[in-house]
């Protein structure tokens, strides 16, 4: 090469010698020839002479070989000289040296080392002594070594007369190699490397101090690469340090990688990379894939974006200058040249076969790619795509025309063959310029023909799902429907690179591929015949026939065309395992799209068919029941899933679409109710749930759908139970159920049953060991359990055995949620003998709701029973929203749709009947919820044998009481009430209450209240607007925490003209006051007052006794929450005493004395505090003295009130 001519003559250290230097090893030393020896001196010399560290006996011998190997060598004599020179003060004389020139600001200043030169550097070296020499030598290397350190960067060319002479060369390089071993401080090695590639044969003198000191070879190579070029090729100073490198790596091959993968780390001289990468020759070669093949891929295909941009920049700044021999781009281009040559079919040339010879040659493989080349080729292409694409290499006539050769020809039918073909395809596509002659043309059409003709061929024989027949035709239809950023995107994806690529530049490829090889139709009608993916998953990657299904779907070729997909569709889902692939939810989507949304407006029958209802149960004809069965079916988990995704996702399209649908008068036929009740939704969202990193999004899909659609299999407490059934408990059956079938059959279960009152323990060993099971295991179990629940209901059967069958229901409401529900519904209706039963549907319950409370009375009493039927109404309310929404959209537009046709002419407005089915659907919604409520408040109260039961004071009142009357908590209680006797009632409650069923109920039914209120405020408002008995308020009130609300709309209801509203509002306020003293009730309870207040002035007598009978007890509890109140309820009572004592002297009895007691009580309300008042008798003796008149008895119920709020504020006190 023309940088190497300078030293070409130059002998350079060999890998030999520089391994046996690295390890001293004295046997290779000494078969080295002379003129080797001779290179090596200085090292040696300073080996021998110098007093080892090593003092061991082997080292001994080892250098008494090395002295007799150098005895014989006369150069030995004149290093002996330079070694005996005074080395300190000679760099005490090179530094003042090198201070003198920084003063002078690098000038040529008189030297300190080398002063009085008579003659030329040369002449003087030669004729002078030892520490001359050194002197001399060294002087030129500072003055080189401080020029190269001003020089910024910037490369020159020292000429000097001691390092270009061929005469002194020898001479020269033992100076230099003693001075550096002997003055290391002052001569760093990196930086007289650097500047020995300032001069003349640097390389050499480089080579040569390195071998002497061969422990600095990664240290020097290092620093010339971190100091080196971006790009080595652009200036001559990177090219010597390319050079330097190169001989260097030659000197020790063992090191040549890593010095390029230091290259590759720098990001400099990516010349010298590929340099290194030519010179390698690896121990064992790789028969697939070459060194600079690998290397340069790696390169250009890695995920190093600044490594990729900084060797795209070298391939570019290098085809802009002429092709030379010495430039190491086209010593890299030659080499991959001659890499794709080697590896053409024997009998390929570049002239075009016509078709005779085709079939001459068809049985003799002609132009076949040998099975050996398939993977080099392979690896070829890819980084020819990299280099065109990614660094913008230009190919010349001859790089295009072997191209196209190797990518024209036919590899063999193997896993690697298909590979090959589908990336020569997508070159093709990616660089169409390759192609420029009419032959080239003739060429590429003929491959793709066979291509076409072979594919199925290749498939099978190759044994790989992912051909590249789907690939074809992917690309025919995005040709078709003017996709060309798909296809970009497609041989983008299979290059596994991003190239930019002109959506213009396919313009040729698009009129072969339409024109030429598929039409549309044959696109159509060819991937319908394509065989499904058996066992798609995600694991089977590549374009198949899926991904050209969906995208003939999405252009509505198939309905365009009239070729039927459907059974395609099935097949394929049908043909799905896990892990899911990415593709098949967005092809559900699609079709269901097509089945909708008519392909024109103008032809609107132009619709894919839906997959037929038997179909769908043939998928899950496995499972016993419908809703109720474990499935076990020939069909995997991700069909039915999938099939279960199609369901719920066509049934919400179809609401979505249904003005659109009305407008073209076409309405697609719905999923039947029977249909839906045969899947087990929430078993497969369970199964689907244990698999959701397999799954991928449909998981949240089906969830979200479900949300949707069927609410009431979303309940949150349900989710929660499922956790429970889902914790420790499978642990725990592991542990204790040996076998995983169960040992207890359904008829044991069922006569178990029968004799649940004789043999219960029976009964219960059989329930404790069905709690041992799985969901799924139990539900071949779930008929006996519901069909025999209504014998629980007779008396004497075992609370543990109820509590077990709670249980097991729960259990099994998280697997077959629906049927369980209607199974249940009918096993608690009443008795035969009372009522004619009914077999009810679970359509007649999404309907009517209330039907789940239409069960035998005794289930009111039985409080595990009594869950489960409040669990049932709460899914049946959510249900008959989500069935009333569906029904409406449903049906309104086409409705609506069809009375604006029928009305042509006539004036309206078309928008009302829709508002008032709205409004309709809201109303029945309203009344289901709040009757639900009313009749479970019915529930809670007590009959009188149940009063009788609990003391005769325990009613719904009791919890308050009892609540109230806990421990820690004061006792309140009206005085003038027995309180001893109220004191021992209320222990017997505390026994008696809180352990009977009516209590338990009563908490049951609280929770789901204020559920349901929670959820709906409004279902509060409208219960309380219609009212319900007075006794239940201190129930509702203590036991439903979200009662507070009514505190929102009670000025609403006081503003009520109904009396009894109004009476409802204060009682319900009064509780309130009491159980939330809030700044909010205490203005209500001002508002209340006020009312009261203005009530009194306008009511007539008959209505005034009707109104303050019941409300004035009210004002005691306002008073107790709200002391400050006592004022304005003190006024009221006198007013309203005022009022009563005036109606009442137009009559023959006298009671003016009452307005003298109520100022007294009033202005000294301290005085009755004393038993021995005499005002204390007053309430006692209320009924004897007021009779029956009306107005008497409402004025001792004002005095007995005043007293009340007395006696409480100074208890109180």
């Amino acid at each position: 090469m023309r940088i190497m001519a300078d030293s070409a003559s130059l002998q350079f250290v060999s890998s030999y010698a520089f391994e046996a230097m690295q390890k001293v090893d004295v046997a290779r030393l000494a078969a080295l020839s002379d003129p080797e020896l001779r290179l090596l001196l200085p090292c040696l010399v300073r080996m021998a002479l110098c007093a080892p560290a090593d003092q061991s006996n082997a080292w001994a011998q080892d250098k008494k070989l090395i002295l007799r190997l150098l005895s014989g060598v006369e150069a030995v004599n004149s290093i002996v000289a330079l070694l005996s020179v005074d080395f300190h003060a000679l760099e005490q004389d090179a530094r003042k040296e090198q201070q003198l020139r920084h003063k002078a600001g690098g000038s040529n200043a008189e030297s300190i080392l080398i002063s009085q030169l008579q003659h030329g550097l040369t002449l003087e070296f030669e004729h002078s002594d030892p520490l001359r020499r050194l002197r001399l030598a060294l002087s030129e290397l500072l003055a080189i070594m401080n020029k190269v350190a001003d020089s910024n960067g910037e490369f020159f060319l020292k000429s000097s007369e001691l390092f270009e002479s061929p005469v002194y060369l020898d001479e020269v390089a033992d100076v230099l190699c003693i001075l550096q071993a002997e003055l290391p401080s002052l001569l760093p090695i990196i930086e007289v490397a650097e500047a020995l590639l300032h001069v003349k044969n640097g390389e050499w003198f480089l080579c040569l101090l390195v071998a002497n000191v061969p422990d600095s070879f990664n240290e020097v190579c290092r620093g010339l690469i971190k100091n080196g070029e971006r790009q080595d090729e652009e200036s001559m100073g990177g090219r010597r340090r390319t050079e330097a490198l190169r001989q260097l790596c030659q000197m020790n091959p063992s090191q040549a990688l890593n010095i390029r993968a230091m290259v590759v780390e720098e990001c400099h001289l990516p010349g010298l990379g590929v340099a290194l990468t030519l010179d390698y020759k690896p121990d064992i070669a790789d028969e697939a894939v070459s060194p600079l093949v690998s290397y340069v891929s790696g390169l250009l295909l890695g995920t190093n974006g600044k490594v990729r941009t900084w060797f795209s920049m070298f391939i570019r700044n290098g085809q802009q200058r002429k092709r030379e021999s010495s430039s190491v781009l086209w010593q890299m281009r030659r080499q991959l040249l001659l890499e794709l040559v080697a590896i053409l079919p024997r009998s390929r040339s570049t002239h075009v076969p016509n078709d005779s010879d085709m079939e001459s040659d068809s049985g003799s493989g002609y132009s076949g790619l040998r099975e050996g080349h398939v993977v080099k080729a392979s690896a070829l292409l890819r980084l020819y795509c990299a280099l065109m694409g990614i660094a913008g290499l230009r190919p010349t006539d001859e790089e295009a025309e072997q191209l196209l050769q190797l990518m024209t020809s036919r590899p063999p039918a193997t896993p690697a063959g298909v590979r090959f073909v589908s990336l020569s395809f997508c070159k093709l596509l990616a660089f169409p310029t390759l192609v420029s002659t009419p032959e080239q043309e003739q060429l590429m059409v003929m491959w793709l023909s066979w291509m076409i003709k072979e594919e199925e061929y290749f498939e099978s024989a190759a044994g790989v799902s992912a051909s590249f027949g789907e690939m074809l035709l992917l690309v025919a239809m995005y040709f078709h429907s003017n996709q060309l950023s798909a296809i970009i995107e497609l041989v983008c994806s299979t290059l596994g690179m991003k190239i930019a690529i002109k959506p213009s530049s396919l313009s040729k490829m698009k009129t072969i591929f339409t024109q030429e090889i598929f039409t549309e139709q044959v696109v159509t009608a060819h991937a319908v015949r394509v065989a499904v993916t058996n066992n798609l998953s995600a694991n089977i990657t590549g374009f198949l026939p899926i991904h050209c299904i969906y995208q003939l779907l999405r252009s509505r070729a198939f309905t365009k065309h009239k070729v039927s997909i459907k059974d395609w569709i099935f097949r394929q889902l049908c043909q799905t395992t896990t892990p899911l692939h990415t593709q098949l939810l967005p092809l559900i989507d699609v079709y269901i799209n097509s089945i909708l949304t008519p392909a024109s407006k103008t032809n609107p029958e132009a619709t894919n068919q839906p997959i037929t209802e038997q179909e769908i149960l043939n998928v899950f004809q496995g499972s016993a029941g419908g809703d109720g069965g474990k499935v076990r079916s020939q069909y995997t988990i991700t069909t039915q899933l999938l099939i279960l995704y199609y369901i719920l996702s066509y049934e919400e399209a179809l609401l979505a679409n249904t003005k659109a649908l009305a407008l073209m008068q076409k309405k697609p036929k719905s999923y039947s109710a029977a249909l839906m009740d045969q899947i087990p939704i929430k078993y497969l969202i369970r199964q689907a749930q244990g698999l959701q990193q397999e799954l991928g999004g449909l998981h949240s899909a089906l969830l979200r759908l479900l949300a949707t659609n069927y609410p009431h299999l979303c309940m949150v407490e349900d989710w929660i139970s499922e956790e429970e059934v889902t914790g420790t408990l499978p642990l725990l059956r592991k542990m204790l159920l040996t076998s995983s079938s169960c040992k207890y059959s359904q008829t044991q279960l069922r006569e178990a049953f029968q004799s649940v009152l004789s043999g219960g323990p029976r009964l219960l060993r059989i329930l404790e060991h069905l709690t041992l099971l799985s969901p799924g295991d139990m539900i071949p179990y779930a008929e006996a359990l519901t069909a025999n629940m209504g014998l629980l209901l007779e008396d004497g059967v075992s609370r543990r055995i109820l509590q077990t069958v709670n249980k097991l229901w729960m259990v099994l409401n998280t697997v077959m949620p629906r049927r369980l529900w209607v199974m249940t519904v009918n096993a608690l209706q009443p008795s035969p003998k009372l009522l004619r039963q009914q077999r009810y549907t679970q359509n007649d319950l999404m309907v009517d709701p209330l039907i789940a409370l239409r069960c035998d009375p005794r289930v009111f009493r039985c409080p595990p029973l009594m869950d489960i039927s409040l669990h049932m109404l709460n899914g049946y309310l959510l249900a008959s929203k989500a069935y009333l929404n569906a029904h409406l959209k449903e049906t309104a537009e086409f409705e609506r749709q069809g009375q604006t046709v029928s009305n042509l002419g006539l004036g309206g407005q078309p928008d009302a009947p829709e508002v008032t089915r709205e409004e309709l659907k809201n109303a029945l919604l309203a009344a289901q919820d709040s009757a639900a409520v009313q009749i479970l408040l019915e529930v809670c109260l007590s009959s009188p044998q149940e009063e009788l039961q609990l003391g005769g004071g325990g009613g719904a009142d009791s919890l308050l009481r009892i609540v109230q009357s806990a421990p820690g908590i004061p006792m309140r209680m009206q005085v003038g009430d027995a309180g001893a006797r109220r004191g021992a009632q209320g222990e017997r409650e505390a026994e008696n209450g809180l352990l009977s069923d009516l209590r338990e109920v009563q908490c049951l039914i609280c929770c789901l209240l204020h559920q349901m209120f929670i959820a709906d405020p409004n279902i509060a408002k409208l219960v309380h607007f219609q009212g319900y008995p007075q006794a239940l308020l201190p129930l509702t009130v203590a036991g439903i925490p979200s009662m507070h609300i009514c505190l929102d709309f009670i000025p609403e209801l006081l503003a009520q003209p109904q009396l009894e509203k109004q009476i409802f509002a204060i009682e319900l306020l009064s509780h309130l006051c009491t159980q939330y003293a809030l700044p909010k009730s205490l203005s209500v309870a001002r508002l209340a007052i006020s009312v009261m207040g203005t009530l009194l002035t306008v009511l007539t007598r008959a209505k005034r006794f009707a109104f303050f009978m019941p409300t004035l007890p009210c004002l005691v509890a306002f008073c107790k929450a709200f002391p400050p109140l006592f004022d304005d309820v003190m006024s009221l009572l006198v007013q309203a005493g005022q009022v009563s004592a005036a109606d009442v002297t137009t009559k023959a009895r006298d009671i003016d004395p009452l307005i003298a007691r109520l100022q007294f009580l009033r202005e000294k309300p301290q005085e009755i505090a004393s038993p021995k008042s005499k005002f204390s008798l007053s309430k006692r003796s209320a009924e004897e003295l007021g009779g029956a008149d009306p107005d008497v008895q409402l004025c001792y119920q004002i005095e007995a009130t005043f007293m009340d709020i007395i006696s409480s504020s100074t208890q109180a006190l």
